[in-house]
């Protein structure tokens, strides 16, 4: 049996990862000793504040995997120099060694404290907490509401460690319509070697933001005029669009499934019976009136893919049946969470539903995982986290078909040699779960595919088949989705590559760069002879110099520069540069032309010009 305690691996690093640092950052909920001493930089940092800025309120202060945030009340924004000041006071506290030490008290103790200093908001934390009600001291002059854990003294905090990164907005408890409050971020570690290496993948993570790059190359872009979270997708990011989905449908076809079509919207009733307007209301859109009829955006693909399936009577025989759909649906994102292509609010689902029998359960699941491994692989993502969430205790569903679907969800996972970690009580309430997280070039842990068992919906819409006994019995049914979302994906794959894209789904494969007026006629008739075969090339027409024209195909990362001179254009070849492989010299046109087909049907990373 696989250990369920282990984190997921596939056999190969991505090739597009750089190398392994040598300096590794442990995340906080994998470390106990880095889980204490970010707790207790919050508390430090809380202190200072207050130190600074009497008027100040505090509120949470919680750790996160990086580093750790606290929320204030004041009455004043914190300015880039009170960061400066926060952390030199922050110094100072650790240099004191100061110790932090639980205390447990009563309720009326701790509502007596937090009246004498004047902390709403602790007051309203206290009204949440069950007894013993622990707090911890910072000295003698400082406390806060805390269930731990920390260290023992501050002088075990690395003041050579840690950093204030930025501050931002927040609302108390996250309700828009309370407090607004300040979030001030910062990160601590162990050693200062890992601060400069979390600050160097920071770095390094702007570099790679895929909303810079869609910009730079051209690709997408989110239109004010049009409204918020809705992506036009440009000629250039279309064409690439195109490709992916182009291969997920051919993948699928391969992979034993059918496509659907469904509509965009649907009469208000069907929501009503899927549920969605019971739990997921906040998230829809709000009603169109049409015809007397009031009609919803869909938030979910699930609900057509039910009714398709009802439409008519079903056999055993007919099972397992696969249907996949790229399916948009709209969802209301709040303003202060939307951000580029990864939270948007009209996005294309790499949607999918199985519908089998029970015992058909553990194969089925091991083709979808072995059909999620050839996608994301194909988009070098290699090294994946595996989680498997089994029954909450709020559930439908008898006892026997939990167990059965969990077991066939175990045996799938064992079938793969997938290891995964098990989240005991996490999967939805209408049945367990697994869920899949992709790590990109930066050791970034991105959750996209998810596979999930649904005893809900085949309920609630009264779904059967009729079984080898004649009987009507209700059909296992399998959610997935292998990107996530076509827009997230891009996004992640866009700062995975770094805008980099491997030739077979480069937007622009090939440039054609004429150095003079004279060869501009051989380049056209190149060009002709590139699309025929199906090369995404063009001419740089500006009549730059040489040098210009090579940086500026640098600058928007084409893969293969072709320089054409009176040379080239005698010897009916070009001079290539490759971005990945360098100057590959003088090549005939008869071999590039092969070259790029040949890229291409291999979907492969850059061009092989031997033999």
């Amino acid at each position: 049996m696989a250990n369920p305690d282990q984190q997921t691996v596939s056999s190969a690093a991505a090739t597009t990862s750089a190398p392994p640092s040598p300096v590794v950052l442990p995340k906080t909920s994998e470390n106990e000793q880095l889980l204490k001493i970010r707790h207790s930089m919050s508390h430090v940092m809380a202190m200072a504040v207050q130190q600074l800025f009497p008027q100040a309120r505090v509120t949470i202060g919680p750790w996160t995997e990086s580093g750790f945030y606290y929320d204030f009340d004041n009455p004043d924004p914190f300015t880039e120099a009170d960061l400066k000041a926060i952390k030199k006071g922050m110094i100072k506290i650790i240099n004191k060694k100061l110790p932090l030490e639980r205390v447990e008290v009563s309720r009326s103790q701790a509502e007596a404290k937090i009246k004498a200093q004047n902390e709403p908001y602790k007051l309203e934390i206290l009204e949440g907490l069950q007894e013993p009600i622990t707090l911890y001291t910072l000295g003698d002059d400082w406390w806060d509401l805390c269930a731990g854990p920390h260290v023992d003294h501050t002088g075990q905090l690395n003041a050579k460690a840690f950093e204030l990164e930025s501050v931002a907005g927040a609302y108390w408890r996250g309700d828009e319509t309370k407090a607004q409050l300040q979030r001030i971020y910062g990160t601590a570690w162990e050693t200062p070697e890992q601060l400069a290496e979390h600050k160097r993948r920071k770095e390094e993570a702007l570099r790679r933001d895929h909303r810079r790059i869609g910009k730079d190359l051209d690709l997408f872009s989110i239109e004010d005029e049009a409204g918020a979270g809705l992506v036009f997708w440009h000629p250039r990011g279309a064409r690439m669009r195109l490709l992916i989905e182009d291969f997920w449908r051919q993948a699928h076809f391969e992979g034993g499934y059918e496509l659907l079509y469904t509509p965009h919207v649907a009469d208000i009733s069907l929501w009503k019976t899927s549920g969605h307007l019971d739990f997921y209301a906040e998230s829809m859109f709000g009603p169109m009136q049409v015809d007397e009829r009031e009609y919803q955006l869909k938030p979910m693909n699930c609900p057509f893919h039910v009714l398709t399936y009802a439409s008519k009577l079903r056999s055993y025989r007919e099972l397992p049946i696969r249907w996949a759909e790229l399916g948009t649906v709209y969802r209301y994102e709040r303003p202060g969470v939307m951000h580029g292509l990864m939270r948007v609010r009209g996005f294309t689902q790499d949607d999918a539903h199985v519908f089998c029998l029970p015992e058909q359960i553990s194969d089925e699941i091991l083709k979808i995982l072995d059909l999620t491994e050839r996608i994301l692989s194909t988009f070098d993502f290699n090294t994946y986290e595996i989680n498997l969430s089994t029954r909450p205790e709020k559930s439908i569903g008898d006892d026997a078909v939990w167990n059965l679907a969990t077991k066939g969800l175990i045996e799938a996972l064992e079938r793969k040699g997938w290891a995964y970690k098990i989240d005991e009580g996490g999967g939805a309430f209408y049945g367990p779960k697994i869920d899949l997280k992709i790590e990109d070039a930066i050791g970034r842990m991105w959750q996209c595919s998810t596979i999930q068992l649904d005893f809900n919906l085949p309920e609630r819409f009264k779904l059967d088949y009729i079984a080898a006994d004649g009987s009507k019995q209700r059909p296992i049914m399998i959610h997935r989705a292998i990107f996530g979302s076509l827009e997230r994906f891009f996004g992640i794959m866009t700062e995975n590559y770094a805008g980099d894209y491997p030739f077979w789904l480069a937007p622009e494969q090939v440039r054609l760069l004429p150095v003079t007026d004279e060869v501009q006629p051989y380049a056209e008739r190149l060009l002709d002879q590139l699309t025929q075969v199906g090369v995404r090339a063009t001419i740089d027409r500006s009549g730059d110099r040489l040098g210009k024209l090579i940086r500026t195909g640098e600058q928007m990362k084409i893969p293969v520069l072709a320089v054409i001179g009176a040379k080239e254009a005698e010897q009916n070849a070009v001079s290539l540069r490759s971005r990945r492989d360098g100057d590959l010299g003088v090549v005939t046109v008869a071999d590039l032309l092969r070259a790029v087909q040949n890229a291409n049907a291999q979907r492969a990373a850059g061009l092989e010009l031997k033999g």
